[in-house]
């Protein structure tokens, strides 16, 4: 399991080591059956596993999706931060990726939506998390839609 470390600045004070939070989600997606508790409960929830753009390293993220069609959809919003989440650089670079879905696990191609298409899913995907516009508000940048696909 990825540990994040924290040091402390104390004298004679050990390091403490903490789960990274996507740690937790990601086992208990996997032990759960694709559900979890806590803030995530009731969400949809995907886990997706992508490529490093520059490390060429397997990083497995926790996103909520919606359906549009066949394709899932996801938001790279990072709460309006100013920066695109890493695992977006990781899509634009390695579009293949591996997706579980409930105790499904599958191939997968993920697309950058643009234009029109990307308003209507971003659109459509706000009407129903109502933060996704909000983080909008915070952010100049334009917010990353994504479609995935089966391969």
């Amino acid at each position: 399991m990825a540990r994040h470390r924290t040091a402390l600045d104390a004298p004679g004070r050990q390091e403490v080591i903490v789960p990274d939070r996507d740690e937790l989600v990601i086992a208990e997606f996997r032990a759960n059956g694709g559900q979890v508790g806590g803030r995530f409960a009731g969400v949809s929830l995907l886990l997706i596993t992508t490529t490093g753009a520059r490390s060429g390293k397997s990083y497995t993220h926790p996103l909520s999706y919606s359906r549009d069609g066949q394709r899932f959809v996801i938001i790279a919003a990072n709460g309006g931060a100013p920066a695109d989440p890493g695992w977006s650089h990781n899509l634009i670079a390695h579009p293949e990726v591996t997706v579980e879905v409930g105790t499904e696990t599958f191939a997968a191609w993920a697309d950058l939506a643009i234009g029109a298409e990307r308003e209507r899913l971003f659109r459509q995907r706000a009407a129903v998390l109502p933060a996704l516009s909000d983080y909008e508000a915070r952010t100049s940048r334009e917010i990353p839609v994504f479609t995935i696909e089966r391969t």
